[in-house]
């Protein structure tokens, strides 16, 4: 759950407070709800979504970690990057075999594919609909592949002021944004 103060888009900074030591990256697929809907059956999930778009789910690691859950980690100010447009599910095609990419400052560092995903978009609507409504224009990013600064070996590099991070899906487009301190 992220608040709507963490959206931002394509080419806008992302803010790393100066308290934060581990900014870390995640791409991610995001589905955007065209209609409402709750229990919604897997063979019907296609049916409440309106389209995808690329998703940064940034997350300050060092407070996601101590707090022993993940909110306030990935809840701050533009930490949400988001765009550069909205394919339909109309222009998608299947939404479950998109490549995604990360680069760091041209280095990549993620490259998967969403058919890699624990659970597919369909399954994901599934499960997120019999907790809550979904109402249309909400945003559900599906979980990132490996990759992470946070995992890497031997160190991790997390990111600083002055990196330049894009994130891409297949058929979407790509998200760039840069790193700045507040």
């Amino acid at each position: 759950m992220k608040p709507r103060t963490c959206i931002i888009g394509p080419d806008e900074p992302i803010m790393k407070p100066s308290f934060v030591k581990k900014l870390d990256y995640e791409v991610e697929l995001a589905i955007i709800i065209g209609k409402r809907g709750k229990n919604i059956p897997v063979s019907a999930a296609k049916k409440y979504i309106f389209g995808f778009t690329v998703f940064n789910d940034v997350s300050a690691r060092d407070i996601q970690f101590k707090d022993g859950q993940w909110t306030r980690g990935k809840s701050f100010d533009t930490f949400a990057p988001i765009g550069p447009c909205i394919t339909t599910v109309s222009q998608i095609g299947d939404p479950n075999n998109l490549k995604l990419c990360t680069r760091v400052n041209n280095e990549i560092r993620q490259k998967s594919t969403t058919k890699d995903m624990i659970f597919n978009v369909y399954e994901v609507v599934n499960q997120l609909s019999c907790v809550m409504t979904l109402e249309p224009c909400d945003i559900i990013a599906t979980g990132t592949p490996s990759g992470v600064a946070a995992f890497m070996k031997p160190k991790p590099q997390f990111l600083m002021p002055g990196d330049i991070v894009e994130v891409d899906v297949e058929k979407i487009g790509n998200l760039r944004n840069s790193i700045i301190e507040e």
